[in-house]
């Protein structure tokens, strides 16, 4: 029963750090995204055999840093799952 419970908890918070991390990563593509439209129109010339609204190289970039982003919040998320919630607790 109890390792039931203990990996229930584990998939729980690396769930919630998983979800805290897609919600900063896509507020961030967001962001990144409206900043990008306008300066590739200013940056028109610069830019060889690439369009400024060039879907999908918009989309293969953004596919691509946000699987980055999972990435590097699944990381911290396992090291979290397996430190003990009582000792996490203690040491605050």
């Amino acid at each position: 029963m109890q390792l039931l419970d203990s990996c229930g908890a584990r998939a729980s918070v690396t769930r919630l750090i998983l979800i805290q991390g897609a919600r900063l990563a896509g507020l961030g593509l967001a962001i990144g995204l409206g900043i990008a439209i306008v300066v590739t129109r200013l940056m028109r010339a610069l830019l060889l055999d690439v369009s400024p609204t060039d879907i999908p190289t918009i989309v293969g970039v953004s596919a691509l840093l946000g699987c980055v982003a999972i990435l590097a919040s699944f990381i911290p998320a396992q090291r979290a799952a397996r430190i003990d919630p009582i000792l996490a607790i203690r040491q605050d």
